[in-house]
C-alpha cells in the first residue's frame, strides 16, 4: 500500500470519528475541533485523490478544506 493510500485512510478515520464524535454530542459544531478535524480529512483525502487522479474527489475535498478553514476564522474572530 502507497504512501497517498494510507494517507486517504487516515482521512476517511479522521471524517468518521468527526462526524460520529459531533453526532454523540462529543464534539460541539461551535468549537474549532470539530472544523480542525474536517479540514485536516480533507488534506488527507487531497493527498489521495491527487495520487490517484481522481478529480470529483480532489475537488469536494477543497471544497471541505475551504468550508472547515472559513469556520476556524469565523470562530477566532469571534473570540477576539
Amino acid at each position: 500500500m502507497s504512501l497517498p493510500v494510507i494517507v486517504g485512510w487516515v482521512g476517511v478515520i479522521v471524517y468518521t470519528v468527526a462526524y460520529v464524535f459531533l453526532s454523540l454530542g462529543y464534539l460541539k459544531a461551535e468549537r474549532n475541533v470539530y472544523h480542525i478535524l474536517n479540514a485536516v480529512g480533507g488534506i488527507c483525502l487531497v493527498v489521495n485523490a491527487y495520487h490517484l487522479s481522481d478529480g470529483p474527489a480532489l475537488v469536494v475535498n477543497l471544497v471541505w478544506i475551504a468550508i472547515a478553514s472559513g469556520s476556524i476564522i469565523r470562530i477566532a474572530v469571534r473570540r477576539v
